[in-house]
């Protein structure tokens, strides 16, 4: 069984054992009710939703999520929004680390 989103449950399950704080801004995740921004949202880190796979399928903050919309990761790590929030290829997850690493 899949989510809206088509991520499989056993890696959904893998992802939010894995991302426990925002893989960009790390803040920790509140609910909706609290805060829209810093509620959980599935990142696809590549741009393309057909690309369901553990190395794709991160969870950040609606925020950053916002923000990086579909935006390469290279280009939207030099924007505005990652200055002032101080996210930079040194303190995100190594998750987003390796998927720079490979070129995005």
């Amino acid at each position: 069984m899949a989510n809206n989103w088509n991520i499989p449950l056993w890696l959904e399950e893998e992802v939010r054992q894995r991302d426990i704080i925002c893989v960009y801004c790390s803040v920790k995740f509140t609910s909706t009710k609290v805060s829209k921004k810093t509620a959980a949202s599935w990142e696809h880190i590549i741009n393309d939703a057909k690309i369901i796979t553990r190395e794709n399928i991160a969870l950040c903050c609606c925020g950053c999520n916002a923000s990086k919309g579909q935006k390469q990761l290279s280009i939207w790590l030099q924007s505005k929004y990652c200055k002032e929030k101080n996210i930079t290829f040194e303190n995100v997850a190594e998750i987003i680390k390796n998927a720079i690493k490979n070129g995005q």
